[in-house]
């Protein structure tokens, strides 16, 4: 039997209410469907049902009818600078950024839990996202009941800070994870922009490597065999007696290669967060406006640009750190080394002298330095595969074939003796680096020098020693108090101390 109006009326009012919700819930949905091009979603969900709350936390329609595609599936967009290096294009909507709106209000929640109060474009600023994506979802949080207004801020913005609701809400999500810096990207971009940038597509040419190494003294017949290797962006060996420069000129490979990389700050996988940017590794190269370079492109700012990285790892390296590592206190994991060093230069210096053994690393690269991608397992239990695009160089003082098998060195197909510098080239080495350490050169001194302590024992030239003797001529000579210069007497001082029990 129909209610009338006077038997009614809370009923009719419950349901006016209802409809008003359904009307702005399709509202926004239709405004955010409208700018990818997808249909607009005329499906009635009751506001407040569970399928209307499982929907709106992950993005996703219950009804098989309606298509659901909270995450954009096409490639990365190949927008280019004048140079013809790529840049990431700032996202027109939150589909194009591969997030659901679920996971940048767990975002904004649980920043203003830690902030307490923050306006809308200091929240778009935390997040990276543009403010015309963040606005909307404040504002549907606000009907949730999920956060209120402290006041009204410039920019028809307002303060924000948490309702009980939504303190609740946060402090249940931060004992999940406690992560909430930049948005993250998805892993499919993260892929598609190490092909956009990979090592595969430079080719450096000798201009390019001299400008490298313009730094060192190097013999052109080393930058003649260096060149190819390095052209090849795959393996390399470098080996040789210690101090001769294997080091140094592993450090300067990249160099060669294009000066900057995209990277994401953080990327996203089912939910779970790894970080990929690390500033004690990674050289920030902010973006300056240079001759309109990148005018009319507006940059998503939940990528940096970097320095092509140059990452050395020495004795410290173990097996957990080729692997995905989980903070157990804040939940969030951090990429492997590996990883950090795509479209660059990973050295792997002291080789043989880690504390894990040659067959453990062989047996964990032997796969990823043949088929260039990698397999990483998350602390979900879930296996991703990911490039393994860089440039991998092995320095060691020991000989290769002592430490790997045939089955390894087969995989990295440039192995380069880093040899004693010929006699010319040290008397050089001594020349360029008097004035530089602040030591007055002295020719008759340096013939001394090798006829005294090399020729008549025997021993070998190692490209390092013209520094580090000068080093002690300038050290004796601060302490005494008298003039920095190579005599014969400071130069006799300097080899006792040095080479003593060399």
């Amino acid at each position: 039997m129909p209610y009338s109006q006077n038997q009614g009326g809370p009923a009719v009012a419950d349901q006016d209410a209802a409809q008003e919700r359904l009307d702005l819930l399709l509202s926004r949905i239709n405004e955010l469907t409208a700018a990818s091009e997808e249909p607009a979603v005329t499906m009635p969900v009751v506001p407040g049902s569970a399928a209307s709350d499982e929907s709106h936390r992950t993005g996703e329609s219950t009804d098989p009818t309606v298509p659901a595609t909270p995450f954009s599936t096409d490639p990365i967009a190949d927008q280019r600078d004048l140079h013809g290096d790529w840049i990431p294009v700032e996202p027109d909507n939150l589909r194009k950024s591969g997030i659901t709106e679920s996971e940048v209000e767990d975002l904004l929640l649980k920043c203003l839990n830690t902030r307490s109060e923050a306006s809308g474009r200091d929240l778009s600023d935390q997040v990276k996202l543009p403010f015309r994506i963040i606005d909307p979802l404040l504002q549907q949080m606000k009907q949730d009941q999920l956060v209120g207004h402290r006041g009204a801020a410039m920019m028809n913005d307002y303060i924000y800070q948490l309702t009980n609701k939504g303190r609740d809400r946060a402090k249940k999500l931060s004992e999940h994870c406690t992560y909430y810096g930049s948005a993250p990207v998805q892993l499919k971009h993260y892929i598609d922009s190490v092909t956009k940038q990979t090592l595969a597509d430079q080719h450096p040419s000798e201009e390019d490597l001299h400008r490298a190494f313009d730094d060192l003294l190097i013999d052109r017949r080393m930058l003649l065999r260096l060149g190819p290797a390095i052209n090849s962006g795959r393996g390399l060996f470098l080996y040789g007696a210690p101090g001769n420069g294997k080091t140094s000129i592993a450090e300067r490979v990249t160099k060669a290669f294009g000066e900057y990389i995209w990277i994401p700050r953080a990327i996203g996988i089912d939910g779970e967060i790894m970080r990929l940017y690390d500033p004690s590794l990674h050289e920030l190269a902010p973006v300056e406006d240079f001759d309109g370079l990148l005018d009319n492109r507006k940059i998503d700012h939940r990528w940096v640009r970097i320095k092509r990285p140059t990452i050395v790892v020495g004795g410290e390296l173990t097996m957990a750190s080729l692997e995905v590592t989980l903070n157990t206190a804040t939940n969030v994991s951090e990429a492997p080394v590996q990883l950090k060093s795509n479209c660059g230069t990973l050295v792997i210096d002291d080789f043989g002298r880690q504390r894990m053994t040659t067959d453990e690393l062989l047996n964990r690269w032997i796969v990823p330095l043949e088929k260039r991608y990698d397999f990483l397992n998350l602390a979900s239990g879930k296996k991703i595969q990911v490039p393994f695009d860089q440039l991998i160089i092995f320095s060691t003082n020991l000989e290769p074939k002592d430490l790997v098998d045939d089955a390894f060195l087969r995989r990295i197909p440039y192995k380069i003796e880093v040899t004693d510098p010929e006699e010319t080239a040290f008397r050089e080495l001594f020349e360029i680096m008097a004035p530089i350490i602040g030591v007055e050169y002295n020719q008759d001194s340096l013939e001394y020098l090798i006829a005294t302590h090399y020729k008549a024992v025997n021993r070998p030239m190692r490209c390092c020693q013209p520094r580090d003797l000068l080093l002690q001529v300038r050290n004796y000579c601060h302490y005494v108090k008298a003039p920095a210069v190579m005599s014969r007497e400071n130069l006799d001082f300097a080899v006792e101390n040095y080479f003593a029990v060399m």
